[in-house]
């Protein structure tokens, strides 16, 4: 008879790391631990060291998260006082300049960086993207926010207030169709011709402007960037689990990170997503669903037990109910500690907010969401999950939430770093290698973001799935300009709805 414990035929989950150019990611307060090398976070060696560590287990990418202003709604308004003394998620640093440095001594560790739409114009923000993917040969994604703090927006939108949260997946609806154009549709495949003999680096003929034109941008081109033979666009990533969060990850997404209390909870989640993205005429299985989680492992319970015990101590509650006036939009110190919250309206992170205050599948049937329930929950492992015990407990608790959720795998965060990945790759990953979880090595060296995702089997497995609706916007190798303006022409109406 089989049993729980046994290998089974399975599809390798995706194990990604989950950190941020800050000290205090998603444990405020753990900074303090006498282990713990968050501190370092702006030094170049804590991010090589990292990436060594990571591609030792295995891993698939390290996913890096980013915020533009400081947790200022609790106790507010405006005021970073809790997110300053415990170093929640300020100060932090930008995200993207740590990558060509892991990638210059990793071979197939991908990167996902963060970056709003909001932030800076999308021709601009094109480049640092392009030449991210051409130094880690094809190694890049772009994780899509729309940002959710009224301070960035106060300091990147000229004293203007965040716009509504529906408006910003309108205006990061057109930042993405500017972003495929530019990667896709300015330069043909085969535009770089390097012909020494006569003096043509680049054919004119082969690249042309994109001319786009919408509400919010108008962006004539051509791209500056020249076109990159191991992944002619990123991996796009997508974090908003809202209604309309949703339904941008169903267009648009080949990983989206979607979080849920509990398994049940989160099937709830991904069976909407799921019905979305038939909806756009795709493939469910082509856009993985990953979720938060902190894992606190030892060879046995008891000790797990002990090391999250110890963690406990340096943790910080003003700091955590900081980070939930960021991600909530609303300030926890209004109310009283024993008080419920069941009612949120929120301009911020709806999803959390709802996730963190409404009663889900697989709950407790009497769980009192209260002020004092969120603070302790969320001061260590954040807005995610968390794991506690041996390393066969964590991967019982793993392959339950890949089965009852259908969960494609997971962001893994730490309590201290390096200290909780170094424990994932010496205690966890083996156990979750033996049940067939995490494959026992990569399937080749030099794999892209988008091999790491999806594998190397397809025919070309370094670029977007033909049911994505910007497969057809790419002008190929061959392709007569006339061909490439008709098929753009049609892509652009079918699947943009552009005349």
């Amino acid at each position: 008879m089989t049993t729980k414990r046994q290998k089974k035929e399975r599809k390798p989950i995706i194990i990604n790391a989950f950190d941020m150019a800050t000290p205090g990611l998603q444990s405020p307060g753990l900074w303090k631990h006498p282990k713990d090398k968050s501190r370092d976070y702006n030094t170049i060696e804590y991010w090589t060291n990292l990436a060594k560590l990571l591609e030792k287990g295995k891993f698939n990418a390290l996913f890096i998260a980013d915020v533009l202003g400081p947790y200022d709604v609790y106790n507010g308004p405006r005021n970073l006082t809790a997110a300053a003394k415990s170093g929640a998620q300020w100060p932090i640093n930008e995200p993207s300049l740590v990558v060509p440095a892991m990638a210059a001594i990793t071979k197939n560790l991908s990167f996902a960086v963060t970056a709003s739409t909001i932030s800076e114009a999308p021709y601009h923000f094109a480049r640092r993207l392009a030449t991210l993917d051409h130094l880690t040969k094809g190694r890049v994604g772009w994780n899509i926010v729309s940002s959710y703090l009224d301070s960035a927006s106060r300091n990147l939108l000229n004293g203007q207030p965040l716009p509504p949260h529906d408006e910003r997946y309108v205006k990061a609806e057109e930042y993405l169709e500017v972003i495929y154009q530019l990667f896709l549709s300015s330069w043909a495949d085969d535009a770089v011709k390097l012909d020494v003999q006569k003096g043509i680096f680049s054919d004119p003929e082969r690249i042309r402007e994109i001319n786009y034109e919408g509400n919010h941008f108008n962006v004539p081109g051509p791209f500056i960037s020249e076109p990159n033979p191991y992944q002619r666009l990123p991996v796009i990533l997508q974090a908003g689990a809202s209604t309309k969060g949703l339904e941008y990850a169903a267009k648009h997404a080949e990983a989206v990170f979607i979080n849920g209390n509990t398994p049940e909870g989160l099937r709830t989640k991904i069976d909407k997503l799921n019905t979305l993205i038939k909806k756009h005429g795709r493939n469910p299985e082509d856009v993985k669903k990953v979720q938060l989680v902190t894992v606190i492992v030892a060879p046995t319970y008891e000790e797990a037990v002990e090391k999250f015990k110890d963690y406990k101590k340096y943790a910080d509650l003003e700091g955590a109910q900081a980070l939930f006036g960021g991600w909530s939009g609303f300030d926890l110190g209004k109310y009283d500690w024993d008080q419920e919250l069941d009612q949120v309206e929120t301009n911020a992170v709806r999803s959390f907010a709802e996730m963190m205050t409404k009663q889900f599948p697989g709950d407790p049937p009497n769980l009192k969401k209260t002020r004092g329930y969120i603070a302790d929950k969320i001061s260590i492992g954040g807005s995610g999950v968390l794991f506690i015990g041996s390393p066969t407990d964590v991967a019982d608790e793993i392959e339950n939430w890949v089965d009852v959720a259908g969960i494609d795998g997971f962001n893994f965060t730490y309590a201290i770093t390096p200290g909780t990945f170094e424990d994932i790759v010496e205690l966890l990953i083996p156990e979750l290698q033996r049940r067939g979880l995490v494959w026992e090595d990569y399937p080749k060296d030099g794999l892209t973001f988008r091999e790491n995702l999806y594998g190397i089997e397809r025919e070309d497995p370094t670029y977007l799935k033909p049911d994505h609706p910007a497969y057809n916007l790419r002008w190929r190798e061959g392709e007569s300009r006339e061909e490439f303006e008709a098929k753009l022409k049609k892509t652009l109406k079918e699947k943009f709805g552009k005349e």
